[in-house]
């Protein structure tokens, strides 16, 4: 008896959505059993364009906040160049909904910084961000469901065969683990910065921890994926 979404009508719609947006998550530009790429890893983080949108706002906050110590211009810079985006997207037609969620964000922890007065503030929002992945993922470990396994399961719209598979299973397991640490490492470093009170150093490690830290999990993510994908199915 399959555990699929697909053996139940009612559950069909949810099912097809949740695979629709694994797919188009950063671990679904790989399908699962190919060998990534350079090209692939670009793709996920949203291309050229995609990690521009990332990395500026936070670069031109530091940059500004370390030469002018002005928390006004500091966060709000950042979110004029997040509309901007938005606004050329719009322009061009192309997807504007993450780059929408990029403005908001900003102007949620550029207002919390200018009501407190603290720089340090702009980061408390990729806190809560943070940990609440983080739970997710041991909540995930906790109860055998790894969540990098769901995710590939997702994609591949294979229900919850990957859990009597050994292999598989491990894979997930240690994959899971290894973004668990991603999140445990980003609030381990960042916090003592904001408890500090060093909104420079905390802007600095928060670029370096984002993007490319990210980006390297995805690729050794899909590298253990593809170990157990790529192998001949047993019969």
């Amino acid at each position: 008896m399959s555990d699929s979404a697909g053996d139940d009508p009612n559950l069909k719609p949810l099912g097809e959505s949740l695979s629709a947006a694994a797919r188009k998550s950063g671990f679904g530009a790989v399908e699962p059993g190919e060998a990534p790429s350079a090209g692939a890893l670009l793709q996920a983080m949203g291309g050229v364009r995609g990690l521009v949108e990332s990395i500026l706002p936070g670069l031109a906050f530091l940059v500004i906040y370390t030469v002018t110590k002005d928390l006004f211009l500091s966060v709000a810079i950042p979110v004029g160049l997040a509309i901007v985006f938005v606004i050329v997207r719009a322009i061009t037609r192309t997807p504007w909904s993450s780059a929408l969620a990029g403005v908001i964000g900003l102007a949620l922890s550029a207002g919390l910084a200018l009501i407190t007065g603290r720089a340090e503030d702009n980061f408390v929002l990729g806190f809560f961000i943070n940990g609440a992945f983080l739970i997710a993922l041991l909540v995930s470990l906790a109860v055998r469901w790894p969540l990098i396994g769901v995710i590939v399961s997702l994609i591949r719209s294979e229900g919850s065969a990957w859990r009597d598979d050994k292999a598989k299973f491990r894979v997930a397991l240690i994959a899971t683990i290894l973004w668990s640490g991603l999140f445990a490492l980003r609030l381990g470093v960042e916090l003592p910065l904001y408890f500090a009170e060093n909104a420079a150093a905390l802007a600095t490690l928060k670029l370096i921890l984002g993007v490319p830290l990210y980006a390297g999990m995805l690729w050794v993510t899909w590298l253990l994926v593809r170990t157990v994908y790529a192998r001949p199915e047993r019969s």
